[in-house]
């Protein structure tokens, strides 16, 4: 059985009085793509924003390879080292190139020397299929070709965890594939751990090992993909399955 990276127990984020997230519990398995889906307002984005530390719990705690980075006294910047991040925005720095993008965080966060990072970024610009745009802006690429460049950035740090926030949905439909299978690509030869929010539902049963359900700041199911989609047990689970345009 694989070990587990990540572990979240009893995890809770209210904002003043609005609770968002209520007791969530779930575990992501080493190698294995782990989608979270719900409806817009579920408590996805800031379920991912908690496992990232971008925002700090309220209640309970995140384990990353049994270490418990929620608690006192932890390095949240030594662990976000380890954790890629892509966004459904991209989120790149518009006056900078796409080399310089992928060199930002080796050298003012893991202060890397300039040489080192240009070569790390150079390598992973490659995978992705960018090494020909290094000296273009954001301002002067596609949106998949913006998202490849995240990508590279993302996978600057060697991480062990992606963490994905709905990174094909603002892309048109002929490149989402793409992007899928690139993702799925360096998954299985990087031996990447992935969690993965996504709304649509043809997405997730492509790319997913197990699934976690959200609604109204809970996980109502959870478990192996297939089994979900061909015998989900919660009634909401069920709802949103037969909501699919067949």
């Amino acid at each position: 059985m694989s070990e587990p990276v990540i572990e979240v127990r009893h995890l809770s984020k209210s904002f003043g009085t609005h609770v968002v997230l209520r007791d969530v519990d779930f575990t992501v398995n080493a190698g294995d793509v782990t989608c979270i889906i719900g409806a817009s307002g579920s408590g996805k984005s800031t379920l991912l924003r908690c496992i990232n530390l971008l925002e700090t719990p309220t209640n309970g705690k995140v384990l990353f390879h049994g270490s418990d980075i929620t608690a006192k006294g932890s390095d949240p910047c030594a662990y976000r080292a380890k954790v890629g991040m892509v966004f459904q925005s991209f989120n790149l720095f518009n006056n900078m190139t796409v080399l310089d993008n992928c060199t930002a965080g080796l050298r003012y966060v893991l202060h890397q020397d300039k040489e080192t990072a240009k070569k790390t970024a150079l390598e992973n610009l490659e995978k992705v299929g960018m090494a020909p745009y290094i000296h273009a802006k954001p301002r002067q690429l596609s949106g998949g070709q913006k998202q490849r460049v995240a990508i590279a950035r993302a996978l600057a740090p060697e991480p062990r965890l992606v963490i994905a926030d709905e990174p094909v949905s603002a892309l048109d439909v002929s490149i989402q594939s793409q992007i899928l299978n690139l993702l799925m690509t360096l998954a299985r030869d990087l031996n990447l751990t992935m969690i993965f929010i996504s709304h649509d539902l043809s997405v997730v049963h492509y790319i997913a090992d197990r699934i976690a359900v959200m609604r109204k700041g809970r996980i109502v199911e959870y478990g192996d993909a297939d089994e979900v989609f061909s015998s989900p047990s919660h009634e909401y689970t069920q709802t949103l399955l037969a909501a699919v345009p067949r």
